[in-house]
């Protein structure tokens, strides 16, 4: 048997546009957050290097990125143009995020590497899965 739109997720009454809904929000913040405070956001990721002018250009440049990503998401989830693409989009970001931290893992101080895999991991796998059970 199929996942199905209206099957229960964790919290009573919550579907799976409803939990794709909560991942979109969650990636709007996280994109305006970086767009303004990439330094804040990114040290935890990459260490001291956030500070420095290149990483503030890349961090801001991700937070558009999954701004845009969420923004697009919102969009098609409360409206009736479909929402997979969004959601296809933004796994594979996620999945970037991952492959890239992973690579550079002996560089990156070790809560990059565990924050930012289980959120990147985390949010890629759940999006790639919810991408199958909306529209």
């Amino acid at each position: 048997m199929g996942w199905h739109r209206r099957a229960p997720l964790a919290f009573p009454g919550m579907d799976a546009r409803d939990a794709a809904l909560v991942i979109a929000l969650g990636r709007v913040g996280i994109g305006a957050t970086l767009l303004v405070s990439p330094v804040a956001i990114n040290r935890g990721w990459v260490g001291d290097d956030a500070a420095r002018p290149g990483a503030r250009v890349l961090g801001r440049a991700v937070g558009a990125r999954d701004l845009a990503l969420g923004l697009g998401a919102i969009l098609a989830l409360r409206g009736s143009s479909p929402a997979r693409p969004w959601l296809v989009a933004g796994a594979l970001a996620d999945f970037g995020d991952l492959g890239a931290t992973l690579g550079e893992r002996r560089a990156l101080p070790r809560s990059g590497l565990l924050g930012v895999g289980a959120l990147a991991g985390g949010s890629a796998l759940l999006g790639a899965w919810l991408a199958r059970a909306v529209d």
